[in-house]
């Protein structure tokens, strides 16, 4: 019996996980659950998968789960905080661990988990992003096993093959093509982005996400951010990597080698796929996923990424070439405009512009060698800028 632990499990990656996870009971037990702030759904999770371990992010809502499973016979122990998340990532009892804590709250307990030597379920992709050489480090050193979750590096994950790990050119592969749906604004005019609401942001025409993230696809900083993750992920320079907008969102990526082949993965757009695909790696289990109709389907359309429409993905691709500390402070430049245009005090495209300016307001910071504490300094001073950034637009 495989021990899981879900990190993140009230969001949609985390339920999509135990929608897996429940399917097979006789090969996985889950071990702790964890979420930020949603204590009602949490307690649903624990009556119903009856983990060991259950663990709130914030301290009060820890103590208003511990209330309402108070009367539950054999219930969790509840646990609160950044230390009970690294705790439960990296208990005996665990085997895998899901990491799926949106944003850069999940990198404390990602990392916890790859120094324990799991196997790594990577679907917070802020850990790469701002702790890339960390958290390969801690793989490598530990023995642990990391494999990706977001549907885009899962499926180029799939297409390479064996021993990629010595360097992509000595299998052949000549760049790694991530498909993007193109967001909910693909079509739209320009000039309309200065008006668009944060619900419209959050209505993605294929994918159901949230809210932080939905915003995130509707620049395309998501498809950014995925880039560097790739870069992480699969040994190779952002030069070698392609963004191509891909609206039907079936083909979820592709690997292009130097003999002409181009390898795809594809599939039904839903996240239990990549989600069974690595609770059985090497192996393959029934998820729950329709089989994908082609017939059905009928065309598949590709365009190229529009930098001019979309200066998110440009500003990524520009943090990946340049290194050292400017990947981190995009992220966390994104995480507060992102914020500030959900709550109202930003507009769409400023977006990227309070990005744009945050990068340029900080010095450029060797981070290799670091640690944890240098990058979580860089994240702290960086959301600082870009708040004090923000409170110029109202």
């Amino acid at each position: 019996m495989i021990g899981v632990t879900v990190l993140g499990s009230t969001g949609s990656i985390g339920v999509s996980t135990l929608d897996v996870v429940s399917r097979h009971p006789e090969r996985f037990r889950v071990v702790a659950l964890t979420a930020n702030g949603n204590v009602d759904r949490l307690a649903e999770q624990c009556r119903r998968f009856h983990p060991f371990y259950a663990v709130m992010a914030d301290q009060g809502a820890a103590a208003r789960l511990a209330e309402l499973l108070g009367g539950m016979p054999g219930g969790p122990r509840v646990l609160g905080g950044v230390e009970g998340l690294e705790q439960v990532a990296s208990l005996a009892e665990t085997q895998y661990v899901m990491a799926a804590i949106v944003g850069a709250a999940g990198l404390r307990p990602t990392l916890a988990a790859a120094r324990s030597g799991k196997r790594v379920l990577l679907a917070n992709k802020e850990s790469l992003v701002m702790a890339g050489a960390l958290l390969m480090e801690a793989i490598e050193d530990s023995g642990a096993e990391l494999l990706p979750i977001d549907s885009e590096h899962n499926a180029i994950f799939q297409c390479l093959p064996g021993g990629f790990g010595r360097g992509l050119p000595e299998v052949g592969v000549e760049r790694i093509l991530l498909t993007a749906s193109g967001g909910p604004f693909r079509e739209w005019p320009a000039e309309r982005l200065a008006a668009v609401t944060p619900d419209q942001a959050c209505a993605h025409p294929v994918w159901r996400m949230g809210r932080k993230i939905s915003v995130d696809s509707a620049t395309l900083m998501n498809k950014g951010l995925e880039v560097i993750e790739a870069c992480w992920l699969f040994g190779t320079s952002p030069d070698r990597v392609q963004v191509v907008i891909h609206p039907q969102s079936v083909i979820h990526s592709l690997v292009q080698y130097r003999d002409g082949s181009v390898l795809a993965q594809l599939g039904n757009p839903d996240m239990r796929t990549p989600i069974a695909h690595a609770l059985a790696w090497p192996e393959r289990l029934e998820s729950g996923v329709a089989p994908l109709d082609l017939v059905e389907v009928g065309r598949l359309e590709f365009e190229a990424a529009d930098l001019s429409r979309f200066p998110c993905l440009g500003l990524a691709f520009e943090a990946a070439r340049t290194g050292g500390s400017a990947p981190a402070v995009l992220n966390a430049a994104n995480e507060v405009a992102v914020a500030g245009f959900l709550d109202g005090r930003l507009g769409f495209p400023q977006i990227a512009e309070l990005v744009d300016r945050t990068l340029q307001g900080m010095p450029l910071q060797a981070v290799e060698g670091g640690t944890l504490d240098t990058l979580l300094d860089i994240d702290r001073r960086a959301r600082v800028l870009a708040g004090s950034l923000l409170g110029n637009y109202h």
